[in-house]
């Protein structure tokens, strides 16, 4: 599932897995909820009620250190993860591999560097070491790549095509329609899209973007409450070989009452 934004979107979530479970028959949820608190970060709470609803691992990306609150319990919750190619000593780790229904389950977290404001390690060579201690573990590989840039993505995609199960984009809220098989056997789409507001700026309302790039002044996004919705995937995969055999878009409209 895509981005969580703000409250709104955080609620629709906690309101809707019961469904998404049963109508997707999904045997494994995987959240990016690094701007659920407000727009931007993770309280620890939040992660602890989404693991209490169903989600099996939370992901995250560059808005996951806003706020300093989350940091011990990424040091503290093996599924709980940031992406993995931050320079050692940050909190937390970027994978996990998870025993789940009788298999083994690998997830991993990495964040791309072009036109991203941290300077991280390259996510090739991160993906690369990850795999040398996780292939011989489990055959099922998915991961999140939290990354701006669409060329980075697709290149990484092609790079781990028949090593890994599927690779999904977060980021930039946008869903994209990319989504397909690749030659090896490798899930892909550019970006899940998020479970928010898609009636403003990614999430946001439209006022905060506006007045940012009118004025060129620093203005904090304020979430959106209007017109939620529920992005992302769902990913069929053969549990032997590893590789995936669909993977099919969701967009779902979310009242909150």
């Amino acid at each position: 599932m895509g981005d969580i934004v703000g409250e709104a979107g955080f609620n629709a979530v906690l309101l809707s897995l019961e469904n998404i479970k049963k109508t997707s028959q999904a045997d494994l949820i995987v959240v990016n909820a690094e701007n659920a608190a407000s727009g931007f970060g993770l309280l620890p709470e939040q992660a602890q009620q989404l693991f209490h609803h169903g989600v099996n691992v939370i992901t995250s990306g560059n808005h996951i250190w806003q706020r300093e609150e989350i940091y011990p319990m990424l040091d503290q919750h093996d599924r709980l993860l940031r992406p993995d190619n931050y320079p050692q000593g940050a909190p937390g780790h970027g994978w996990v591999i998870l025993q789940h229904h009788n298999e083994k389950i690998a997830v991993m977290n990495l964040q791309g560097r072009i036109r991203m404001a941290n300077m991280v390690d390259c996510p090739f060579k991160a993906a690369k070491n990850i795999l040398k201690k996780v292939r011989s573990q489990s055959a099922l590989i998915f991961l999140d790549m939290h990354a701006e840039d669409t060329l980075e993505k697709q290149a990484l995609a092609h790079f781990l095509d028949g090593k890994i199960t599927a690779m999904v984009g977060t980021h930039t809220h946008v869903q994209t329609m990319d989504e397909g098989i690749l030659p090896h056997g490798t899930a892909y789409i550019g970006d899940l899209g998020l479970c928010g507001s898609i009636s403003g700026v990614i999430g946001s309302t439209a006022e905060g973007a506006l007045s940012r790039y009118t004025t060129q002044l620093p203005c904090r996004s304020v979430p959106s409450k209007e017109d939620i919705v529920i992005q992302g995937v769902c990913i069929t995969a053969d549990i032997t070989s590893g590789k995936s055999v669909s993977i099919e878009r969701i967009h779902h409209p979310f009242l909150l009452s």
